[in-house]
């Protein structure tokens, strides 16, 4: 936090993390929200916590020039969060953010790989790499797409975490909330090639990451934990080398997962709780992607589909009435 940060601001994300348990990414965002606010409503003249409506809708009005509607949505989430702990701290009567609408949304369904895209993503050539970082790299798409992890779920895994003889992994995601997840045999099988070269791999780590990287399932090349960011630059640098002609991020696995399992029957109550959302609605978003690739496969397959204008054409009979 900035230097002489607002002291209600400090006691709001004290709160997050002491109280909400917050994870350490979300309450960095929390923070930087909440310190651009700051500085605006200082450069205004004012306390955040002394900010009325127009002051707030001032400072909305001045985000859409330069941010997308989902990052002006989020400023808006953090100050109305920030405003709701002081009206139920009875720091303030009234919360000014009450009534205020963010910008509408543009929905997007969440991108996936069909089944046969992920086989040939999880099928590359070695090529020239580190032999010990391929079989690594494999190992963490069996598990992304074999239990449907987040990334920072994945990284964040330590060995003690994972059970492959019940092929279960105990995984901590938002809100630091904790679950058990099912994996497959593949992943079973690429963890199972993965621990040697662990082992390997750890031999280079510098002593005062030492601690932490005996703990990590996952390690870099330089023998520490691996980081959400490298794993988002190995799945571009395999993208390239399956030859699937388009990049996607880590979380298309997580979506891959939930899409392919809904595909072959899976109920959404039970994909939400494998998944760890909090809200149906959220798991629901996969529904809108299973029904656009079933409108896909019935418009290119079934005859009736798509009628030229010819063949709704009645047609003359032979030789006249």
């Amino acid at each position: 936090m900035l230097p002489g940060m607002d002291a209600d601001i400090r006691a709001f994300l004290d709160h997050l993390k002491l109280e909400r348990n917050l994870a350490d990414h979300s309450l960095r965002a929390y923070t930087l929200d909440l310190e651009h606010f700051y500085d605006f409503t200082v450069a205004e003249g004012r306390r955040p916590a002394k900010a009325d409506r127009d002051l707030v809708r001032a400072y909305l009005a001045g985000l859409h020039d330069h941010l997308a509607p989902s990052s002006v949505a989020r400023r808006l989430s953090a100050i109305r969060s920030f405003f709701r702990y002081l009206q139920q701290a009875d720091r303030i009567a009234h919360n000014p953010t009450d009534g205020l609408r963010g910008p509408r949304q543009v929905e997007t369904l969440p991108r996936t790989l069909s089944v046969d895209e992920m086989l040939q993503l999880l099928s590359p050539p070695v090529g020239d790499s580190d032999p010990l970082l391929h079989v690594r790299d494999l190992a963490i798409l069996e598990l992304l797409y074999g239990a449907g992890l987040r990334v920072s779920e994945c990284t964040g895994l330590d060995v003690m975490h994972v059970r492959t003889d019940e092929r279960l992994v105990r995984v901590r995601g938002k809100g630091r909330k904790t679950r058990i997840v099912p994996f497959g045999t593949k992943a079973v099988e690429a963890l199972a090639a993965w621990m040697p070269a662990r082992r390997e791999l750890l031999l280079r780590c510098p002593p005062d990451q030492r601690a932490d990287a005996e703990k990590a399932l996952f390690l870099n090349w330089r023998g520490s934990r691996l980081t959400s960011r490298s794993v988002g630059r190995m799945m571009e640098k395999l993208c390239q080398q399956a030859e699937l002609h388009k990049s996607v991020n880590p979380h298309a696995l997580r979506h891959s997962f939930a899409t392919h399992l809904l595909d072959a029957g899976g109920g959404i109550r039970e994909i939400q709780e494998l998944l760890g959302h909090a809200r149906l609605s959220t798991t629901q978003r996969y529904t809108h992607t299973s029904m656009a690739a079933l409108q896909r496969t019935y418009d290119r397959a079934h005859p009736r589909a798509h009628r030229r204008p010819s063949e709704d054409a009645p047609t003359a009979p032979a030789g006249g009435a």
